[in-house]
């Protein structure tokens, strides 16, 4: 519930502080005296947009914080859903700064509009005349009867299921829709597919192949140059190998002279045993080199159909052949297994249709046992508030379209008058009428789910006498469940508050300022009397507001 209220810097209100209390409390005041700039403020800090003509003095920025008790609307989840600190006691400020930059918070922590909106939903609900066409939408009517049929935790558990069934239906839809692109292309993806498979591509095969056939292409100068090379080295008088051998000796024999020569002879060995490993692989060498026409077209044909294959595929390598390899290879297992898979995810969406069904069934089952209960609190409330002959006619119907909150359509009609016929709230009742409605259907809301602060601008507007009276009961037994502000021009409803508030102008420095005070008890007793009997108060308006109060 809202337990304070501070406003600076706003409208016509410099600075304004108020405590609030559970219960049922009234604002009052002149038509004029600044009611409506209390909402608006209200307003502000719970999300509404701002602009610099809410700032009363545009050098300075306003700054409006609602200090709100949450610890009976579990809201842990929500505030860690959001990523915000939970405190039984919520502070929510809002500033707008004279640049025009307005900030919002909640326990110091910035958010952003739509945070603060989600949350405004959860804690104050400002109910106005405008705000009665709210009855002829469905979805507020499914939550007047739910709220009597206690089907709180059966829609939860129904929109989880509904949710994870709306993903598959998507999931098999694109399933489908890929399955169709994919059929139209499976014959030649195929084909392609086949092609790469038949041709066995290798990835480092190509790069080996064009070596190879450089070698082939050049076999006689390396046929020749082999010859001479080996020649070099094996002659018997000028070879490299036998001058190594001589070199070997000669330095050999005066290798024990000193650690210098030995090294040497070390070293000429080495060289030697390299020399001699050379002429070994030389040997091997020319004796391969053979020339074979037919392998040459061999290799050049596997070059080309490899050259063919990336020109065809717009790629220029093996590395690259196989990945489109890949790509296709996919391609047609999708559609090989496009059936299996569809079949799957259609087995995946009965299961959870069965389920939603199971559920459905029994919201729908306890909606209907609840009709009768709903129709009668409304008529006797309804009657109550002068409406004798207002009559409900409301029937769910079982279908077989999944919505978010069942599968039942709602009828939701209504008749005012004795042997009218029944139709939409919107097009049968007047406004007055569907004040009243609303008035008894937030008073069975109350008693049975947990509402948040309701305020009430102007409800009463158009009634008085008993009916005021009746409008008053209604409103002070809701605030036996709930916290409940109520704005008002009735000095009965005004009477029936356990805490009386007055808005008021007053000049200061010839400047006109918005406040509002909490009234004592004689300061209640004069402000009912003022709005019985006007400024002159009269002493019979006194004593009528006594009565009233007590």
């Amino acid at each position: 519930m809202l337990t304070q209220l501070s406003i600076n810097n706003y409208a016509l209100i410099n600075h304004l502080s108020i405590d609030f209390s559970s219960g049922l409390s009234i604002i009052t005041g002149e038509t004029g005296a600044g009611k409506s700039i209390l909402l608006g403020a209200l307003g502000l800090v719970l999300g509404n947009r701002a602009d610099l003509s809410s700032l009363k003095d545009t050098s300075t920025k306003c700054i409006v914080e609602a200090k709100v008790a949450i610890s009976n609307y579990s809201l842990q989840d929500f505030f860690t859903s959001v990523d915000l600190d939970y405190e039984a006691e919520t502070i929510i400020r809002r500033e707008i700064l004279p640049s025009g930059k307005s900030r919002a918070f909640v326990n110091d922590t910035p958010v952003t509009l739509n945070i603060l909106n989600e949350l405004r939903s959860k804690l104050i609900d400002v109910h106005s005349q405008h705000q009665t066409m709210q009855l002829s939408d469905a979805s507020f009517q499914f939550e007047i009867l739910d709220a009597l049929a206690k089907n709180t935790d059966r829609i939860a558990s129904y929109k989880r299921g509904f949710i994870q069934l709306g993903s598959l239906k998507k999931e098999l839809l694109s399933l489908e829709t890929a399955q169709k692109e994919a059929n139209k292309q499976y014959d030649y993806n195929l084909h392609l597919f086949t092609e790469l498979e038949d041709a066995g591509v290798k990835e480092d095969e190509q790069s080996g192949l064009e070596e190879k056939l450089e070698k082939l292409n050049n076999i006689e100068d390396i046929k020749l140059n082999l010859s001479e090379s080996l020649e070099l080295s094996i002659h018997e008088e000028v070879g490299l190998q036998n001058l190594l051998n001589t070199l070997e000796f000669k330095i050999s024999k005066i290798a024990s002279f000193s650690k210098e020569y030995q090294e040497l002879a070390d070293r000429i060995t080495s060289i030697k045993i390299e020399m001699d490993d050379i002429v070994s692989e030389l040997e091997t060498a020319n004796e391969n080199v053979d020339f074979n026409p037919n392998e040459v077209e061999e290799i050049n044909d596997r070059l080309q159909l490899l050259y063919n294959l990336q020109k065809k595929h717009y790629v220029n390598s093996n590395q690259e052949l196989l990945l489109v390899f890949e790509e296709l290879s996919d391609k047609v297992r999708q559609v090989e297994s496009a059936e299996g898979d569809l079949n799957h995810k259609k087995e995946k969406i009965s299961a959870i249709s069965l389920k939603l069904d199971a559920v459905a069934e029994k919201i729908s089952k306890a909606r209907i046992s609840a009709i009768p209960k709903l129709t009668r609190q409304l008529e006797f409330l309804l009657t109550d508030l002068g409406m004798e002959n207002a009559r409900f006619s409301i029937k769910a119907t079982r279908t077989n379209t999944y919505f978010s909150n069942g599968k039942d359509h709602l009828e939701f009609l209504f008749s005012a008058n004795k042997g009218g016929n029944f139709g939409e709230l919107k097009k049968v009742a007047s406004g007055g009428e569907l004040s009243r409605i609303m008035l008894s259907v937030k008073k069975v809301l109350s008693e049975n789910t947990q509402l948040p602060t309701i305020i009430f601008d102007e409800i009463d507007t158009g009634v008085s006498g008993e009916i005021s009276n009746k409008i008053a009961a209604i409103m002070g037994q809701m605030g036996n469940n709930m916290q409940v502000v109520a704005i008002t021009h009735l000095p009965q409803i005004a009477a029936k508050g356990s805490n009386h508030y007055k808005v008021y102008k007053e000049e200061i420095n010839g400047v006109t300022t918005t406040n509002l005070k909490q009234l004592s008890a004689e300061e209640r007793i004069k402000e009912i009397a003022e709005m019985l009997s006007g400024k002159d108060i009269s002493d019979s308006a006194i004593i009528h507001a006594k009565e009233l109060l007590s």
